[in-house]
């Protein structure tokens, strides 16, 4: 595997698929996707695929983390809430656009991993928790961002609480992996408006810390 050439066609890849934003395609390619996979899976790395990671959990298609990055519109004085650490691909990609970046990971063992590769990449500006995701973290409320990666059946009121005046929350919805769609939520002077960009497919949001 040529991972230089490789990332090379995957950034290529991501330009076609719609992902423009240059700080976003900048965060992505300093982000190594091989780091995040077990072994298994390192010659899929630069595939525009989604890849297991364990305990049913899945690191999502690049063309889907830089749709839901772009979407998510971060500036660097930003306050971001991720819901679902994962592998922490999307955290440190989030992590390089923001100025603050609180991170929930039901998963321990999910979670020592992506702490492990946040540190190992030097982002500094990542505060992150074992707990249950569904819940947010209230205490670090109001966030001006929060995504949210795993599948909701309905738009989160208790996320939604937490979302500040002007805000954005990105959340895919649907129990269904064959009807799901990714709504981008925008909080303005009160009023809740929410847009649909298009199916897509995550595992569901699950509420309470696992057990591994």
């Amino acid at each position: 595997m040529n991972s230089a050439s490789d990332q090379a066609q995957m950034m290529a890849d991501l330009s076609r698929k719609g992902v423009t934003d240059k700080t976003v395609l900048d965060a992505i390619e300093a982000t190594p996707r091989q780091m995040f996979l077990p072994d298994l899976f390192q010659a899929q790395a630069f595939d525009d695929v989604a890849l297991p990671i364990g305990h049913h959990q899945t690191l999502s298609q690049p063309s889907v983390v830089g749709r839901m990055t772009q979407a998510l519109d971060i500036t660097e004085r930003m306050k971001v809430l991720e819901i679902g650490t994962g592998s922490g691909y999307q955290a440190c990609v989030l992590a390089r656009l923001c100025r603050r970046l609180y991170t929930v990971e039901r998963h321990p063992a999910l979670f020592q991993e992506a702490e492990e590769r946040i540190k190992k990449l030097g982002l500094v500006n990542v505060t992150m928790v074992v707990g249950d995701g569904s819940l947010g973290w209230p205490e670090q409320a109001p966030f001006e961002r929060i995504m949210v990666t795993a599948a909701a059946a309905d738009i989160p009121e208790i996320l939604l609480d937490q979302l500040g005046d002007g805000g954005i929350m990105i959340v895919p919805v649907g129990l269904d992996e064959n009807d799901q769609h990714l709504l981008r939520v925008r909080r303005a002077n009160g009023d809740i408006e929410t847009e649909d960009l298009g199916q897509t497919r995550f595992v569901p949001l699950v509420a309470g810390k696992a057990v591994d």
